[in-house]
């Protein structure tokens, strides 16, 4: 992609459909006109006369208690500098998303217009009342540090300058396990840090604190290293001041064991590094690129041990680790401050759970094996989805334990439990296929390359490494609609089945189908007209292995393209019928709903294999699949034989399936409310299990109950997803968007990821 067309895609994203990344929603009924009476006047009056009474009810009537506020002056924005208040705006709204989608946490962005730190410091007071928690951002050293101790001071709710201690927090969990791998101890490493900003000193603070010696320390900035004998040193400065007669980054890395990069690009050379100590630790942290770059550092050394702030390397220093998670703790206990007991509790926190062995869910979301404690795992990986009932319970403790917590928790499991909740409120699962995909991309078939949206997608899908995109239609057509779009890419594969080019490949592909068909009434001629048609050409692609799979029927309908697949590719082994499911995110998590396009009335045996199906898929996305198979009735309560279908499908799981968590026949409602099914059905195998995966009796209902949820709830939706094909075949909803398309893109690689490894393990 163009810069230009990236700069546009970044504005197009935040200004449609509405201008920014946050909105408020309501959270109490407001239908009649005495909901409101109770919202607002007369009866908001009571929340108010016994909040008088007393503070501490502002944290049971009001949003208090889950609110902060991320507070900046625009002087520090990125790597963007003094942009100014309403130019962080955006950055601010961003985090505000991080801390919804991570934590649950309600983030309200608040840009003051002011450079001076009595002004600034008086605002964040005046307005700290609204909010549980207040987070500093991107506010430039030395002032940040002032700002921070003032307000931790002088305020009675946690304060943290993310930019300081956020980095800090991870990358010292990330150095107590390194300094272990190294087989060293952290009280003697010698440490090298580049950076004298406000993530630099509150890293080496952070350090220091965990056991690394003070006179092991040399820190550098712009000028080279920071000697006792230098004048004009700010106070941060002077206190890593270092006594030893040298200059330059060269001199300070001879014999180093630990370098801290939070600088600039590429200021540590080859001879740099190999001028450290054996095992070396080099976390090059600047953004976007490091200070060494990763492929060059590990060329250079095989003993390093190395970590970065990017996604694509191993060892990601990402603050989404901690800054979500640490407010959480903080905010469930109504602590009164972040002290440095709750930020090293997050510190030990992180590091002990990238020993511990590491979910499946998050294998197959990163493309590994198993992932494993050493030198290329020393701190988990963003979407482990462990981090929200890991991080905050320490982080509560250690605000208890440390006298800060108002609100002790005295119930453990339960507000465990209340935290992994609260992973409903993110759609992870998203990000974590987009990662897998862009871990080992396919060729994708699109023959619809001549429809627009198909060709955003595609755009979209090149860009971001998700797949190579291979593209039917108009030669002519399609390249006019790239130019137009900035898809500006001139390796992408258009191939015209109706022109005379490829005309070998043609005719291997009417020999092959005709073969495969000839005996089913396909005539040579038919065989040589249906080719020329891009749904069947592009499933002899996949066929023939010049395609590792395809995306179709975006302008058709469902079962037009659905034919040609069936005739060409077709069934699995051991797979006697074809199906269907919607993947759909929802306030409660994931949950995967089957059969939404294929089977009319499924028999008993068929809806079994469906469920089973099913599992394979949510296993597929790391997610194991707790089953309810939906009926109007409840475990036979009805002997309708609509009813005793599914309970006929549900006893023959049980035998031959019977490692599945799956039960029925279930009313929508038991199966969804947990409470209601344990009460009533404390014998069944989903009493006391959250349900993530519903089996729908027909297609009716299954068909209706996705696109109300889609259409109504605005539930995001990835599917219809083929169970059973025999090779990575997904066809499109008519209509569908550009979002849509590229999610099933994404499934299609993945699908043909898990199809190549099985055929390896055979």
């Amino acid at each position: 992609m163009s810069e230009q067309s990236r700069r546009r895609e970044a504005l197009d994203y935040h200004a449609k459909p509405q201008p920014g990344k946050i909105k408020i929603v309501p959270t109490k009924k407001y239908a009649t006109q005495r909901d409101l009476a109770l919202a607002y006047s007369p009866g908001v009056a009571e929340p108010c006369l016994e909040i008088e009474k007393n503070k501490e009810n502002v944290y049971k009537y009001t949003t208090k208690g889950n609110l902060v506020a991320i507070i900046s002056n625009g002087t520090a924005v990125l790597g963007l500098g003094d942009i100014g208040p309403e130019a962080s705006k955006p950055v601010m709204e961003g985090k505000g998303l991080l801390f919804k989608i991570f934590a649950d946490i309600d983030g309200i962005d608040i840009e003051v217009d002011t450079k001076d730190v009595d002004r600034f410091i008086d605002t964040v007071k005046a307005i700290a009342p609204t909010f549980g928690g207040i987070n500093l951002e991107d506010i430039k050293a030395p002032e940040a540090f002032e700002i921070e101790r003032r307000l931790k001071e002088e305020l009675d709710i946690p304060v943290m300058h993310d930019d300081q201690h956020g980095t800090a927090i991870i990358s010292a969990a990330a150095l107590l396990n390194a300094v272990e791998i190294a087989g060293k101890k952290i009280e003697d490493v010698k440490i090298v840090v580049s950076g004298a900003g406000a993530a630099a000193v509150s890293c080496t603070r952070l350090y220091i604190a965990l056991g690394a010696s003070h006179e092991n320390v040399v820190m550098l900035d712009s000028k080279g290293v920071i000697r006792k004998d230098r004048e004009g040193l700010s106070a941060e400065k002077l206190e890593f001041a270092t006594h030893r007669k040298i200059d330059t980054l060269e001199e300070a890395m001879k014999n180093a064991d630990v370098f801290i990069g939070l600088s600039i690009a590429n200021i540590v050379t080859p001879d740099m590094l190999r001028a450290m100590a054996k095992n070396a630790i080099v976390f090059a942290m600047a953004n976007p690129d490091p200070e060494i770059a990763y492929d060059l550092a590990v060329s250079t050394r095989d003993d390093i041990i190395m970590a970065t702030g990017r996604s694509d390397h191993p060892n990601q220093v990402n603050n989404v680790l901690g800054f979500p998670f640490i407010f959480r703790g903080a905010l469930d206990v109504r602590a009164t401050k972040i002290n440095e007991e709750m930020k090293l509790a997050a510190v030990k926190a992180l590091a002990e759970l990238a020993r511990e062995p590491v979910p499946e869910q998050v294998n197959i979301a990163y493309g590994e094996t198993k992932l494993t404690f050493g030198k290329d795992y020393i701190i988990p990986k963003p979407f482990d989805p462990r981090l929200i009932h890991t991080i905050p319970p320490a982080v509560a403790q250690a605000a208890m334990d440390t006298g800060v917590a108002k609100k002790p928790v005295t119930d453990w499991e339960s507000y465990e439990e209340e935290l992994m909740d609260r992973l409903g409120s993110d759609n992870k699962l998203v990000r974590l296929l987009h990662d897998r995909a862009r871990r080992n991309p396919k060729r994708i078939v699109f023959p619809e390359g001549e429809q627009l949206d198909v060709l955003k997608a595609a755009q979209y899908v090149n860009d971001e490494g998700i797949a190579k995109p291979i593209l039917l239609g108009n030669k002519e057509i399609i390249k006019e609609l790239m130019q137009e779009i900035g898809f500006e890419e001139d390796n992408i594969p258009i191939i015209d089945p109706k022109t005379d080019e490829h005309e070998e490949k043609k005719k291997r592909y009417t020999l092959q189908y005709w073969e495969a068909r000839k005996r089913k009434g396909v005539t040579l001629y038919d065989a040589e007209r249906k080719i020329r048609e891009r749904n069947y050409f592009a499933a002899m692609m996949v066929n023939e292995g010049d395609a590792d799979g395809l995306i179709s029927g975006y302008s058709r309908a469902y079962p037009s393209v659905v034919r040609p697949m069936m005739e060409l590719i077709g069934k699995a082994n051991n797979v006697s019928k074809i199906a269907t499911l919607n993947l759909m995110m929802t306030g409660r998590g994931p949950m995967f709903l089957a059969d939404t396009s294929i089977n009319i009335d499924p028999t008993a045996r068929e809806l079994a294999k469906i469920a089973q199906m099913t599992a394979v898929v949510a296993n597929m996305f790391g997610i194991e699949p707790v089953i309810a198979m939906l009926s109007y009735a409840n475990f036979g309560s009805s002997k309708d034989e609509k009813a005793a279908k599914v309970g006929e499908a549900v006893r023959y799981l049980h035998k031959f399936y019977p490692e599945l968590k799956v039960d029925g026949e279930l009313q929508s409602d038991f199966a969804l409310n947990a409470e209601l099914h344990q009460n009533k059905f404390p014998f069944s195998k989903l009493a006391g299990k959250k349900v993530n995966t519903l089996i729908f009796p027909n297609l009716d209902s299954a068909n209706i109950t996705y696109k109300l949820m889609k259409e109504m709830f605005k539930a995001e939706s990835i599917g219809p997803i083929m169970l059973g094909m025999n090779k990575p075949v997904h066809i499109l909803q008519l209509g569908a968007s550009v979002e849509e398309i590229i999610n099933m893109t994404a499934v299609a690689v993945v699908d043909a990821q898990e199809k190549e490894k099985a055929e390896k393990e055979i």
